[in-house]
This record gives structure tokens, sequence and C-alpha cells, in this order.
């Protein structure tokens, strides 16, 4: 058989047209789309192995052991080379299987350098100058969703890595102006640095061939190691005694080769899990020529404690043999638990070298002979998938935009291994951790056990799920994969996620924090994207989501509307520094904030689970009155916003046309934050059509919602609004008047509309801050000198993904209800104007411009960095970040947030089909 056919189960044939439920026909009839089907309900097959690798394990709170809760400190980027990590590994490019027993990871060595290059390097919160971020530079090129193909690209420097002087500039700014960034110290001046293309592609399920090309850019030859590791994580060293530990050794090679094998047989399989999982035997083959190294994934308590260590050889052996010289530091007898390959060589100017590698489940007899031909015909499937997902009125810059978006977003998958209960009571009862850390995060999140491949918003900046992120990932990622998508949805509902009281948890720096309620919308997005590419709905999906979502609702309900006015405090919420005080902290004296944009988004929580109860209905007439519960929740929510209950104040100003929050005392007295931001936005994402047509069909719903609308009209009518020409309502909490002044300042260059999205703040407050006590508010576009949660987010002006991806939803919302009896003119237009579906599409066409090359030839994601904007060898990669200049569409924050950012692939899909 030609080993570059895909291998396809006897029982897979071509699903009967009512049964193309899981993905649309053009795809499958693609060797990808194959690939995917044969994965459903098998999670072990094509997916076993992948990019479930972190690309920082150390300054995480799952390796916290501190009696202060100081992650960053407890273990440093310099400690991890040398500390075995308790909850995952970290490297380069790195791959591994579903439970990440065995990783294989590229790293380099220039000649230079001080540190190995294993893994990316970045500044801590209290190094950078505007919070943690990567100093590396590298891009995720290519992947399909079954990880069939994957492509990857790191730069590598050929002069020393400038650890030292990255670390004191960026301290010097003291958190004001730009951080300092690896181009900026010259290290790439003149070219001098190795394009590192790393190659994965699938000869099956279980065998993976890897190709690693070396480009040298500079002007003359130059000394390159590449050395690839293979490890085995470390399960066995935290209990006492220690458990036995599995083995790599060298293997039998076959001619111009060499071998590794892994061998696990001989450790205790994984705990948590209801059956036996072992890989056995693994063979990584390689071409002749390196020296291979072998050593124990175990930690350097030597280096790291002055405490004797448990084996003679430890993580940090091949930094030590191949950059000092110390070859006592790797085992002569050839084995271990964490093995490398050493291949030395001198590049030309101009030219490459290429190491090529087979990791298979059994003895090959001619391992490499077809690496080159199976690779290359995975990258043509590749490319064979994306035509038939890609729009046809796309531009190919467009295309490409959206292929490296959907790239980023495959390559950030990253398996979450955290088990709560047994972090804070420690693996050994011996060596307890220190009992302060009891107290310091997540005691109430004990049940929170993990074993899950979990989509990250950055793997090196973020190295852990967000949920809300999450919710936002899923929507990209149903445009590809959506069983994925459906899966990752559900996960944050599943018992060992979500909270018994029902919160769903935020992030592992505090489970307990509170994010936006988006999990409904996304649900019901997926759900959709799902039945409408598929023709089939998923209602097992919709069903079992929905009843864990009422959980949360009821939670919310009872956590965040303390007076029970069904006005929401929420705190944070995502928004890191937005207000004038940081959200969540408990304010003193009894004081409560009100906020809009915690009722606007629990307003739209009840719509989205008024609509999925309407569609379960279809099948279960039980659910009509849960619709309808949350229809009256909404009108009770929207009423409340507008002054309900005879308090002396509105969340909605008259005189600005705006939603503020609200401070209430508990004296009765209140202060309103006039902060024009995107708090008084959101209570436009709770919108909804109800056409009479339409739930006809559902009428104790039909029914019960019209005696509503006619006897409580003191509440309605603010919030449920009456098209008689088209026999419908519009849900929104705002009426046309309201809509219109909220769009006169959302559409005003001088306040929110930037030519790349929405500000996150009103332009207005750049000469008008808002100041309360010692403390004030003003707009800036780009990072913050405030610190309000870490200070490397800043919503007081930059555009943000999420949030403007919502904005533009709403307007297409409105904009199918009311049609064109309802228009808008941008500023400088007199052409009768638009209508709000045609704004949202104006609103998409900027957040896609952001990446796009303009007129100048440039991508206003890079700003002015010229090397980006112009070199032949960095003008077309990508990255994706985590918030945008308000101004100039500048990307800023973590830079390969191909979370959310990636929503650009669903703009592109969904305004260009």
């Amino acid at each position: 058989m030609n080993p570059a056919t895909v291998q396809v189960s006897p029982g897979l044939k071509r699903p009967a047209e009512h049964d193309i439920d899981r993905f649309r026909a053009a795809s499958w009839n693609t060797a990808e789309g194959r690939r995917l089907l044969e994965t459903q309900g098998k999670p072990l097959l094509w997916r076993r192995w992948g990019p479930y690798v972190s690309e920082r394990s150390w300054g995480t709170v799952r390796e916290d052991y501190s009696p202060n809760g100081s992650a960053w400190d407890f273990l440093s980027h310099d400690m991890a080379r040398c500390k075995a990590y308790r909850w995952g590994e970290d490297g380069l490019a790195a791959v591994c299987d579903r439970y990440q027993l065995l990783v294989f990871s590229p790293a380099f060595w220039n000649g230079k350098d001080p540190i190995l290059k294993e893994r990316a390097f970045g500044v801590t919160p209290g190094e950078g100058n505007h919070g943690e971020d990567v100093k590396e530079y590298y891009f995720y090129l290519d992947s399909t969703p079954t990880h069939s193909y994957m492509k990857y690209l790191y730069k590598y420097p050929q002069a020393s890595y400038p650890y030292e002087s990255l670390l004191e500039e960026n301290r010097k700014r003291g958190g004001q102006g730009f951080e300092f960034e690896l181009l900026d110290t010259g290290l790439f001046d003149d070219n001098r640095y190795f394009d590192v293309f790393v190659e994965y592609g699938k000869a099956s399920s279980e065998d993976l061939c890897i190709r690693i090309e070396a480009v040298n850019r500079g002007p003359e030859p130059t000394p390159l190691h590449i050395i690839p590791h293979l490890w085995i994580r470390n399960t066995w060293s935290w209990t006492d005694p220690p458990g036995p530990a599995p083995a790599i050794h060298t293997g039998p090679a076959t001619e111009g080769t060499v071998c590794l094998i892994a061998d696990d047989d001989g450790a205790e399989p994984l705990k948590n899990l209801q059956f036996d999982y072992r890989l056995g035997k693994r063979y990584l083959y390689a071409q002749s020529g390196a020296r291979p190294l072998f050593t124990d994934n175990e930690t350097n308590a030597q280096r790291l404690y002055g405490t004797p260590n448990a084996r003679r050889h430890c993580k940090d052996a091949f930094h030590r043999a191949i950059v000092n010289g110390e070859l006592e530091a790797v085992n002569p007898d050839r084995t271990g638990t964490k093995a490398c390959l050493d291949y030395e060589y001198v590049i030309p100017a101009g030219g490459s070298v290429v190491v090529r590698l087979r990791l298979a489940p059994e003895p090959l007899s001619a391992p490499l002979r077809e690496v080159d031909q199976i690779i290359a015909q995975r990258r043509a499937e590749a490319d064979e998938f994306y035509a038939t997902i890609q729009p046809p009125k796309a531009t190919e810059d467009e295309k490409r935009v959206q292929r490296q978006a959907l790239a980023g977003l495959l390559w950030t998958k990253q398996i979450y291994l955290f088990d709560v209960n047994g972090w804070l009571e420690g693996d050994n009862p011996k060596l307890q951790p220190p009992a302060s850390r009891q107290r310091i995060r997540n005691m109430h999140w004990r049940h929170l056990n993990s074993m899950r491949v979990l989509s990250m918003p950055d793997k090196w900046e973020y190295p852990w799920f967000a949920a809300w992120d999450l919710a936002f990932h899923t929507v990209a990622f149903a445009l590809i994969d959506p069983e994925f998508a459906k899966e990752q949805l559900f996960l944050m509902l599943f018992e060992q996620f979500q909270h018994p009281s029902g919160q769903i948890p935020a992030y592992e720096w505090e489970f307990s924090d509170l994010n936006p309620p988006v999990h409904a919308w996304a649900v019901w997005r997926v759900y959709s994207i799902d039945k409408s590419r598929n023709g089939v709905a998923d209602r097992d999906f919709l069903e079992k989501c929905f009843h864990k979502l009422l959980i949360n609702f009821a939670w919310w309900v009872n956590k965040v509307d303390s007076a029970g006015n069904n006005v929401f405090e929420g705190g944070f919420l995502g928004l890191d520094n937005i207000t004038v005080i940081d959200r969540s902290d408990k304010l003193p004296g009894g004081a409560v904030l009100e906020q809009s944009d915690a009722t606007g988004w629990m307003g739209m929580f009840c719509l989205n689970l008024m609509r999925i109860a309407l569609e379960l209905a279809n099948e279960n007439k039980a659910y009509e009155s849960l619709a309808l519960k949350f229809f009256e929740h909404y009108i009770y929510i929207g009423a409340a916003m507008k002054n309900m209950g005879g308090r002396k104040y509105s969340l909605w100003d008259e005189d600005d046309g705006f939603f503020y929050d609200v401070l209430r005392f508990p004296d009765g007295n209140f202060e309103k934050f006039r902060v024009r931001s995107l708090v008084g936005i959101i209570p436009l994402y709770a919108v909804e059509t109800l056409k009479l047509d339409d739930i006809e069909p559902f009428k104790e719903f039909r029914d019960n919602f019209l005696w509503f609308v006619k006897n409580r009209r003191e509440l309605t009518k603010s919030c449920c609004h009456y098209l008689e020409q088209k026999r419908q309502y519009e849900l929104t909490i705002v009426d046309e008047r309201q809509l219109r002044r909220m769009l006169e300042r959302l559409l005003s260059p001088h306040e929110f509309l930037s030519d790349y999205g929405i500000r996150s703040m009103s332009k207005y407050h750049q000469q008008h801050p808002f100041v309360f006590g010692r403390s004030e508010v003003r707009y800036d576009p780009a990072e913050s000198d405030n610190k309000i949660k870490g200070g490397n987010s800043n919503w007081r002006g930059p555009i943000w993904f999420p949030t403007t991806f919502l904005i533009i939803e709403s307007l297409r919302t409105l904009g199918a209800g009311y049609g064109d009896d309802f228009k808008v003119s941008l500023p400088g237009e007199s052409n009768g104007g638009r209508n709000l579906w045609e704004i949202g599409g104006e609103i998409a066409n900027r957040m896609i411009r952001i990446f796009t090359r303009n007129e100048q030839g440039q991508r206003p994601v890079y700003g002015g960095t010229r090397l980006f904007q112009e070199d032949p060898y960095w003008k077309d990669l990508i990255l994706f970040y985590e918030f945008y200049h308000g101004d100039n569409g500048a990307g800023l924050g973590a830079s390969h947030q191909t979370g959310w950012s990636a929503l650009v692939a669903a703009l592109i899909e969904d305004w260009r089909r």
C-alpha cells in the first residue's frame, strides 16, 4: 500500500443524505474530511498525536507550590531547564500523544547562546514593560483539524540571545511606552538568523513523519546544532517511594538511520482514567550523523535547592553537555527517560540542511525513505481541504489570513493536566505543601480535575484555559471541526469543570473570578453553524448543554443580583481596567457597583436560553414554558435598566444617550460613572427577533407571550417592540430612538469607530478623562500604564475581537429584523444611509483589514515594523494579537492570541461567502 494513502476503516462509507450531520459534503470528499469522519467517537484515532504541548509550563499556577502564590517566582525560566514539571511539559513546535506520556520537540544551539534553546523565553509581569510577554519569533503556518499535517516556523538568531538586555531595558521603561522587543536589539540585522521550518505529516494515525529544515538567511556560513528531543513526562517521582520509571534506549538501526525506543510498559498506568492507557514501544528513527545523548527527566535539586539529586542524571544534562561540555552529565549507558540526537552543521549562506525523522509504533525496515513523499502528500491534502472550506469571494490575501488564523487556533490546543485537590494536598504525605496555599486560590474548586485537550488563548502567555475566551474559539473551530468545537463547549459544563453551584471556572489564577456569561451564545452559534453546514441538527448536544446552562443561569441570578432587582453587579467580567476602579475588589462601606455590562450580558443570556428552548421545543413541547420563563426574565432585566421599582436613577442616561455603571450607596445615594466604554455598548448584545409565524407552532409559548406583552406594557414597552408590517417583535433593550442615539456614538470616528473596528473606550475621553476621587480614566489606544489585573491587557481604547464580533452579530440581527426601514449614515456619507446589516458588514471589513495588505502594501497589524512590512521572509507571516491599537490597528498584547483573534476567520467566512 502507498504509505501516503489515507487509511480508512473498512466499515466507513459515505453517509446517507439525512446522516451528513458531522461535516459538509464538499469537505467530506477530501482526504482530511474522511479522516474527520473516521475519528468521530474515536478520539484516540487520528487525534491521538497533536500539538498538545504547552510553550510555557514554568510560571504557571499548576506548577506553583509556594507559600504565597507567587507562581512566576517559584519556577522561573532559568529554573525550567532543571526542574521536572508536575503538570505538563513545554517545548518548541512540540507534539505529544493524547495524554502526554511521550513528547517530541526540537531544540537548537547556535554555538553562542548561554542556554540551549529548548523553550521560548519571555519576560514575567515583574520584568516586562506591560506584563508578561514572549520575546521570540515563531509562527503557526498550517495545520489540518486532525493534525495529519502541521507546519511551524521558528526564527533563531545567529548571535548570542540577549537575555539580560531584554530584561534590563524593559525594566527601565517602568511601564511606560512600548515594549522592548527582540527586533529592537538589532539581533536580526543583515538577516543573521536561521529560518527553522518544522513539518509533521501522519503516515497513519499512529505513524508520524517529521521534517526539520534550517535555512541560513545570513551572509556567511554559520554553525547550528539541531537537537531533536524525545522524552517521557515524569509521572513517577512524586510519591514516596517513587513509582517505576519507563525508559528510552537505543534500538536496532537500519541503513542510514539511528533509532531510539521509548517504552512505557514498566510504568504504572495513569490515574484518573477509566481505562488502561499505554503507548507500548515507540520507535524514533532519524537519519544518521547525530550524537545520541541520554538522561532522566528528573529535577536537578543540587543546582536549584542545594540538596542531593534523586538520580545522577537530570533534566538539564543536554544543556550541560552541549553548551558547557560537561559530558559526565549524560548517561554513558545510553538509557533514561529523556533522549536527544545532536546534529551539528555549518550551513552555507543562503543554504539549508534537512533532518528527517519518523516516530512509529512498530519497527520499520526503511523508515525514512518516504518521509518527504508522505509530508508532501499531507500538505497537498491540507490544500485540498481548505479549498473546500474557504469562501469564494475572499481574496487570496484574505484566504492566507484565514488559513493562518485557523492554523494558530489548531496549534494552540494543549492537554490541560490539573487535579486541584491533588495540587492543594500534595502528592507525598511526607512533603506536604505549605498550609498557607489552602487559602490563596482555588480552594473551592477541589472537584476540578482535567486531563483534557483544551483550546488555549496563547500557549506561552496564557497557557491555561479561559472560559470566555474558549467560547469564542469554538465559533472559529466550527468552520473546520464542529465536533471539536462542541466538545470544548460541553467540557466547561462537565462535572469535572463546572462547579456544583453552577459556576463555570474562569481561569487557573482564580477559577472563581467572573467572566461574561457567553457560553449559551457560543452553544447556540456553534449549533447553528453545524446545522447550517450539515443539514442536520445535533439536538443531543444542544439539550445536554441547555440543562447545564440552566444551573449556570441560576448561579448568576443568585450570586450577582444582590438586591434582587434584576440589575447585576458582576465584578471583573473580563474587562480588566475598563473603569475607574478595580471591579474585582469588594467596595467599602457596603457600596455596590450596578453594572450596565453585567446587566446587558444577563439580558443576552436570557435571550440565548429562550432561543435554545424554542429550538428544543420543536421535538419536546415541555421546553416552551422554559422559553417563556427566559423571555419574561429578559423583560424584567431590560425594564430594570431603564428605571424600575421607583429608584432615583437609571443605568440609561437620557442626556448622554448611553448606558453607564452606577455606584449605589447603602443610604440610597448614588454616583454615575460617566465613562463611555464597552460597558455601555454591551446592552446592545441582548437582541432577538420573534416572528409571529415562526412561533405559531409553539401554542403555549405564543399565547402566554402575547398575553404578557398585552398585560405588562409598563415592562415590555421599553424592550419588546412590535413591527406591525413585518408581524414580528424586536427584543432589544433599547427602542429605535435610543438605538439611534447609541449608534451616533458607536459610528462616530471621534468616539468609538476606528478605521479598524470598534474601540473599547470612546476617544472623547482622550481630552475629557473621567475622574473619581484620586483615579481617572483616559482614552489610551495602545498599551496601558494602568496595572489593574496585572497591566498586560488594556480595555481603555484598543480594539478587541470578541466584543466587536458581538457588536457585528447584534447589528446583523437588527438589520435582518428592521431591514431597510432602519438606516443610518456613517460620517461623511450622503447616499441615504445603510441598513444595520450593512453597517455590521462595514465594521467586519474594517476588522479584516487589520491583517490584509492595504493600498501601500502594508498590513496594519504590524504598524511601523519595517521587517514585517517589507522583508520577503517576514511580510506574509501573520501574527494574531490579543488586542489592537485603537487608531492604527497595530497588534498589541499577547502575540499568539489565535484564540479569539481567530474570529477573523469567522468574519471572512460570514462576509465573503
